[in-house]
């Protein structure tokens, strides 16, 4: 019986975690910001605060409010190496946490600055 048991759930995990990472995939890809984190976390609040002086449309997924946040926690850290939230994408591209979207706010990436990257991602109008 141990033997099924431990079958079915190790087939059952990989399914899973293709799931979420093609759910987080397609996030990405449809949003030209997407923000994932949690509703509690200062950090993440932060940074939602921070694209809002900007104007910036962006989506953001509420890890903590999601039945499968844990699963899409997973797959972003498979995804980016990072586990913390917020965890941030402009325009498909991955900036990172909060002190990351602050180094972009003071320093731009890429020789780009923030403004520019968001309208790029077409989250706020030229």
């Amino acid at each position: 019986m141990s033997f099924i048991f431990r079958r079915l759930f190790s087939t059952t995990q990989p399914a899973m975690s293709e799931a979420a990472q093609k759910k987080v995939q397609q996030m990405i890809d449809e949003n030209g910001v997407m923000v994932f984190s949690k509703s509690y976390c200062p950090y993440c609040n932060n940074s939602k605060r921070i694209l809002d002086s900007y104007g910036a449309k962006y989506t953001h997924y509420e890890l903590n409010q999601e039945d499968d946040g844990a699963e899409i926690q997973k797959a972003l850290l498979d995804l980016t190496g990072q586990r913390t939230v917020p965890n941030i994408f402009i325009g498909k591209q991955h900036i990172g946490g909060n002190s990351d979207l602050e180094a972009v706010v003071k320093n731009g990436k890429n020789g780009k600055k923030i403004e520019e990257l968001l309208q790029a991602a077409a989250a706020i109008e030229q």
